[in-house]
């Protein structure tokens, strides 16, 4: 449970995701969210990683590069794309697996759209442990929202950001607002393949959701 004194809202929220038997940490900063993904890690541990411009802004990712972690390093550099492969497929049987959320409803679901899918696989099955870092900005109402924020923040951001060739990184936004919740656009680079919601979990405190009192990633 969370010890610090927190925002109404955040101690709302993570009231909820305790509800659907998730762990749930306050951190005021991204300072102080770096402190508490270090202390959930052990030496020796196995970690992967999902893709994530939070996990960056929190300097995440320097930390789980220091020689007592056993990084399973998806981002370092000549990685041809049937090593991607294996440390996506490797990454699934981690000790502890690293990310951030598309969205967290008030109602404690958390909200993910990939396109290559390794981040929601590991959210759902495999490594032992699943912390997930999420600044305040993540926060939406509910799952309609949810599916609003992803088609006019964060698709378009990360689409833009990985130089795809789609409707969202032309336009900033995607062309399906307003429609059910797996519409999109056509192209073949499309990034919003699988779309999952997280609710009650079965396995007690394996995931960990980090709300950080600030706005990080998209």
């Amino acid at each position: 449970m969370i010890n610090n004194p927190v925002p109404e809202k955040l101690a709302h929220v993570a009231a909820r995701l305790e509800q659907n038997n998730m762990q749930v940490i306050y951190a005021e900063d991204r300072m102080a969210a770096r402190a508490a993904v270090e202390k959930l890690l052990q030496p020796g541990a196995s970690i992967g990683l999902g893709g994530s411009a939070t996990l960056q802004e929190c300097g995440i990712m320097e930390l789980v590069r220091r020689p007592e972690y056993r990084l399973i390093d998806r981002t370092r550099p000549g990685l041809t794309p049937v090593q991607l492969e294996e440390k996506f497929a490797e990454a699934l049987t981690a000790d502890v697996f690293l990310c951030s959320t598309n969205a967290i409803t008030e109602d404690g679901m958390l909200y993910n759209v990939d396109g290559t899918s390794n981040r929601v696989a590991a959210l759902v099955y495999g490594p032992k442990k699943v912390i997930v870092v999420a600044g305040v900005n993540k926060i939406v109402p509910d799952l309609a929202a949810a599916v609003e924020r992803v088609r006019t923040v964060a698709a378009p951001r990360n689409a833009q950001r990985l130089n795809k060739n789609t409707y969202c990184a032309a336009h900033g936004v995607c062309k399906s607002c307003g429609q059910p919740m797996g519409a999109g656009c056509g192209s073949p680079q499309r990034i919003c393949r699988n779309f999952v919601v997280s609710t009650a979990q079965a396995k007690k405190d394996r995931i960990c959701v980090i709300l950080v009192n600030e706005a990080l990633g998209y």
